[in-house]
Formats: structure tokens, C-alpha cells, sequence
């Protein structure tokens, strides 16, 4: 018989008897550690890439591929996440995790299990790196450096205790003292605090940073005045970790940064905290805050001593049109090409860890950046500027997968990063306290 004619002759008999359907696929065991979030619109973070409908492959932790035509594992969990967006996990660039609980601060606080609650506070909103700029300490660094690929909590960078001295010779010491517990980076107050305080001169602040330099250790420079920040850049410092707020910004001082490569941080929320607390913030009815929030600290903040308080302080209204200044700097800033590094100073009392940072992306959007390029200086731009963007920042090939999936778009409206479906930390998803 001819071939054709047995093939349909079987053909046939497979139609009569129904035994010839199509073979199942043999099902793959998904092989652990590998996921593929699929259909998400992907804000990269290191550019203004934005890819719609991409496709996000994570391994043991890290990210394998990203992109509109990655081909995707057989072997992979998949997540649909089709309509959210997917942006790298938040990066403060100047933050505190201390010893303050609720309104009070107490060095006994300032334990491991207290500052793994402060980091994980953190990660549920987001925010996915802290550095903590001042007030840390060994039990920081223990905490810091027992991070592991199972990390479900914020990542933590520290300074140690905030350098005071009287002298170059004291200054030297005290940054060796520190250095030798191991910290990331050192941090410095260069400010009268609006009159009330001594400033720290040019030349133990210079001894600082030259010690520091010494040590292989950046100099993160707390500052309010426009003169402070241009001798601190002479100088070397290599973070101006709070905005200047006297007057504008000018070509000098942008000279400075971009010549330098130093990054500025804003953190307009801290100017926020020290004058909203005179009456009610609307924020105290808000269920994204109201989800973290300790009820007793906000009945404490809106008692009326409290806000009297605030209302007969001395330096609450100056630095309330100090943040006017900052906004107007910032924009001028960023148009310049300076790096900006988002911070908001949280972890002092009044400051909410998490929250704040959603609030800061506001206000830098009221000050005239994009959603993109508020996004990218709290993302990649961040992690460059803290130099960590070797392996954070940045939805990127190799990088820690830190990464936030968003139910709604924050290209239209920055408010939409408070939209968290599930933050996720070197592949893990961090708990819900939901």
C-alpha cells in the first residue's frame, strides 16, 4: 500500500476511535529562585528608559534580563503582572536608623531587633537602601553586614556618630575612631542652626574630610548656607546631604558640584517636619500613612501643647520659607546637570520612616522635575551618587533584584508610587504587615 494512503487510513482511524489528540506538554518543574514578571511597563531607573509591556527575568536574587523581547525560561515561575509597573526599590540617600521610638530617642533603643524593624518599615513602603547618616554604630554595622540574599528587609549603609571636634588634631582622632568600626561613609554638621550654635571651622571640617579621605571614606557635608557648601566642595567633601536654603544657588556653586562630581541631596521633608506639626497635617487621615502610623504619636503631635509648641518656635516660620529656596535650588540644580540624590532625613522624631519618601518625591515634583527624572534621582541617579550602582539601582542585567511593582503608573502622577502591590528584595518578597 502506498504511504499516503496509510497515513490517512490511520489518520481516520484516530478521528473514529479518538485516541490520536495532541500530547500534553510534559509539565516543568519550576527550578527555585527563578522568576519571570511578565507584562509590566519597566522604568529602568540608570536612564529614561521606560519599556512598555517587558518582561522582568530574576535569579537567585539578582536580575537575569529585562526588556520588550526577553525570551523567558521554561523552567520559571511566572508572575503576571500585566497593566503595573515595575520600578527599582527606593534609594534614600539620607536617612536614620537610630534610637527613637515614637517621639523619644534613647540609646538603650538602638538594638538589633529595633533597627531590623526600622529597615523593614522601610521596605514596605518601598524604600529599598538606607544610608543612615549619623547616630549609627557597631550594632548598625552587625546588622548591615548580616545581610544575606534572604534579605527581606531594607539594605543598610551607615555613618557612625556625626563628627564633632574642636580641632584638626581632635577631628583626625575621632575619624580614625569611627573608621575603625567599619562604617560606609562619615558625616559632618556644618551649620549654626539658624544662630542658635557654634559652626564647625573651615579648618577641623577640612581636617575631617582630609582624614576621612585617608581612610578611603566619602564625607557626607550637613549644611544650610550657600557659602558653607562652596568651601566644604573646595574642600573635598563628596555629599552636600541637605539643600541650601539662605539664598540661590549660582554659577559658582553648580561649577563646583559638576566639576567635583558631587551629588546633592534635597531632603525637603526635613523642612516640612519642623513647622506642619502647628496644626493638624492632612497626612494624619491618610490610610497609606495611617497603615504604619502608631496612633499614640499622632495624638501626641496633635495635642494642642504640641502644636503651641510649634507654633511660638523661634525657627518653625524661618524654616518654612526656607523650603522655598530649597524647591527653587533644587530645579535650578537638576537643569544644571547636577546629580540629585533623593533624601528626606526620616528616622528623627516626627519624621515618618517610608512615608516621608513618598512625600519627598511630591515635593520634588512640585519643584519641577518630572515623575521620570524624580524616580531616576531616587533610583539610579541615587545609587551613583552613593556609589552602590555597581549592583543596586537600576532594573539592569546583574543587579540585586530591589524592585517595586506599582498598580498604577507614576509617569502620570508621581502620588501613583504609593500604589505597592509587592516590593520585592534580592528576589524576595517583602512581608505585608496587611
Amino acid at each position: 500500500m502506498h504511504s499516503t494512503v496509510r497515513v490517512s487510513l490511520v489518520w481516520a482511524l484516530c478521528l473514529i476511535l479518538g485516541a490520536c489528540a495532541t500530547p500534553e506538554p510534559e509539565s516543568v518543574e519550576p527550578t527555585p529562585g527563578l522568576i519571570a514578571f511578565t507584562g509590566a511597563r519597566l522604568i529602568l531607573g540608570d536612564s529614561n528608559t521606560v519599556i512598555e509591556n517587558g518582561t522582568l527575568i530574576v535569579r537567585d536574587g539578582r536580575i537575569e534580563a529585562s526588556g520588550d523581547s526577553v525570551t523567558v525560561p521554561v523552567d520559571a515561575q511566572l508572575v503576571d503582572v500585566s497593566g503595573k509597573t515595575i520600578i527599582p526599590g527606593l534609594i534614600n540617600a539620607h536617612g536614620h536608623v537610630n534610637n527613637v521610638r515614637g517621639l523619644e530617642a534613647d540609646p538603650a533603643f538602638y538594638t538589633e531587633a529595633h533597627i531590623e524593624n526600622q529597615l523593614a518599615l522601610y521596605a514596605r513602603y518601598g524604600v529599598t537602601t538606607v544610608f543612615s547618616l549619623g547616630g549609627g554604630g557597631p550594632t548598625g554595622v552587625a546588622v548591615r553586614d548580616r545581610a544575606t540574599q534572604d534579605l527581606n528587609y531594607a539594605r543598610l549603609y551607615l555613618a557612625g556618630p556625626v563628627i564633632t571636634a574642636d580641632s584638626p588634631e581632635e577631628a583626625t582622632e575621632r575619624v580614625n575612631a569611627i573608621a575603625d568600626t567599619d562604617v560606609d561613609i562619615i558625616k559632618i554638621r556644618v551649620d549654626d542652626n539658624l544662630g542658635g550654635s557654634q559652626k564647625m571651622p573651615p579648618d577641623v571640617f577640612t581636617a575631617v574630610i582630609d582624614a576621612a579621605h585617608a581612610r578611603d571614606l566619602r564625607v557626607a557635608a550637613h549644611l544650610y548656607y550657600l557659602d558653607d557648601a562652596k568651601q566644604l566642595l573646595v574642600a573635598g567633601a563628596d555629599l552636600i546631604a541637605h539643600s541650601v536654603r539662605d539664598e540661590a544657588v549660582d554659577e559658582e556653586l553648580t561649577t563646583l558640584l559638576n566639576e567635583h562630581d558631587v551629588c546633592y541631596c534635597p531632603t525637603l521633608m526635613r523642612e516640612v517636619s519642623t513647622f506642619v506639626y502647628e496644626s493638624r497635617p492632612d497626612w494624619f487621615d491618610d490610610p497609606f500613612f495611617l497603615r504604619e502610623a502608631d496612633p499614640a504619636v499622632i495624638n501626641e503631635l496633635s495635642s494642642p501643647a504640641y502644636q503651641e509648641r510649634i507654633q511660638n518656635s523661634r525657627t518653625a516660620p524661618i524654616y518654612k520659607e526656607a523650603l522655598q529656596q530649597a524647591k527653587t535650588n533644587l530645579k535650578s540644580l537638576s537643569d544644571a546637570g547636577v546629580g540629585i540624590a533623593m533624601g528626606t532625613d526620616t528616622g528623627p522624631a516626627g519624621r515618618f520612616q517610608g512615608f516621608f519618601e513618598h512625600k519627598e518625591l511630591e515635593l520634588m515634583v512640585e519643584a519641577g522635575l518630572t515623575p521620570l527624572q524624580t524616580i531616576v534621582a531616587s533610583t539610579g541617579d541615587a545609587a551613583r551618587c552613593m556609589h552602590v550602582d555597581d549592583h543596586l539601582g537600576s532594573l539592569s542585567p546583574g543587579k540585586w533584584a530591589d524592585f517595586i511593582v506599582l498598580g498604577a503608573n507614576p509617569l502620570d502622577d508621581i502620588r501613583n508610587t504609593r500604589e505597592i502591590e509587592s516590593v520585592w528584595i534580592s528576589g524576595n518578597q517583602v512581608p505585608s504587615t496587611e
